[in-house]
């Protein structure tokens, strides 16, 4: 038996993970790429490059993106039939567009801009940014920022539903 000292924790992982993984993703959208925008071809491309070989690390994979995902699943799975697990499941189904939006679009953006090789190397940076589509990666990024904060604030509502006194 689960009791609820358990399930606050869970559901209290559930909630910073998906907050830092929200904040990763406004970062970038409120600062970095309108920072990178304004960038000749050469600093954008080797400072994304950078960026985003810098960004693959286990703690923002398994401790963040990865654990947000795990631990809003176990924290519906533990909480069934209380009074928080919609908020939960909204906050998964949230979380989890955020999560394919990542792997969709993000990722293959990142990986190509990544493969053209080092910016020193490259003979035509130029066409290496347009093929990036930083407009498009901007747009979805926009998209898991939003589902994620959305999501954060669910489980955030979830943890004080869950610190409620049950009827």
């Amino acid at each position: 038996m689960i009791n609820d000292t358990v399930r606050g924790l869970v559901l209290l992982g559930a909630t910073l993970t998906t907050g830092l993984v929200a904040g990763t993703f406004a970062l970038y959208a409120h600062t970095i790429m309108p920072a990178l925008k304004s960038t000749d071809d050469r600093t954008f491309v080797g400072a994304f490059q950078a960026l985003d070989r810098a960004i693959i690390n286990r703690w923002f994979m398994a401790g963040g993106f990865g654990g947000a995902l795990v631990l809003t699943v176990v924290a519906g799975v533990v909480n069934l039939h209380r009074a928080a697990l919609p908020w939960i499941l909204v906050a998964l189904a949230l979380y989890v567009l955020a999560f394919i939006v990542t792997v969709a679009v993000n990722v293959p953006l990142n990986d190509a801009i990544k493969a053209a090789g080092a910016p020193d190397h490259i003979r035509d940076l130029a066409q290496v940014r347009a093929q990036f589509h930083e407009a498009r990666w901007a747009a979805w990024n926009l998209v898991r920022t939003i589902a994620s904060v959305v999501a954060f604030g669910c489980l955030g509502w979830s943890l004080i539903l869950h610190g409620r006194p049950t009827a």
